[in-house]
């Protein structure tokens, strides 16, 4: 048996999520070789717009290492990130990020404003679409048809 990658665990947050009712997106940022910090949505549990996998993530991962600059820190996370998460991902000045699915509605990264090519955009980290993209595809989807 082979050790789980980042993203495997970013999917079991996500697995987790989607288990507890909220919609199935997890994160983790590693830095290093370790994980500082492992989130999962919870807006409908903490009542909070807010409360992002990502967002969650980044506030964990500044507590754990004392600092609101993440610059040696990567970002794993299960669907394209959101114009406020990508905001978020670009002030903590995250090195890479790493993420599933695409979202070709709500996602800021690839689709939609493309908020690190923006020219206000202070930090832009490396962009790794595509991990574990079928695998983060067939959470949501399978989360949303039998809501629908």
């Amino acid at each position: 048996m082979t050790a789980p990658t980042f993203m495997d665990l970013a999917l079991k947050a996500a697995e987790n999520a989607g288990n507890a009712g909220e919609v199935p997106i997890g994160c983790v940022i590693v830095r290093g070789f370790e994980v500082i910090a492992s989130a999962a949505n919870r807006t409908l549990t903490d009542r909070d717009p807010t409360a992002h996998a990502e967002i969650l993530a980044i506030r964990q991962a500044a507590e754990a290492i004392g600092t609101e600059r993440l610059v040696d820190c990567d970002l794993y996370v299960t669907l394209e990130p959101c114009t406020m998460c990508a905001g978020a991902i670009s002030l903590a000045r995250i090195r890479r990020l790493y993420y599933g699915a695409v979202d070709p509605k709500g996602g800021a990264v690839d689709s939609g404003v493309r908020f690190f090519a923006s020219p206000t955009c202070h930090h832009a980290p490396e962009v790794y679409p595509s991990v574990g993209e079928t695998e983060a595809a067939t959470l949501l989807r399978d989360f949303f048809k039998v809501r629908r």
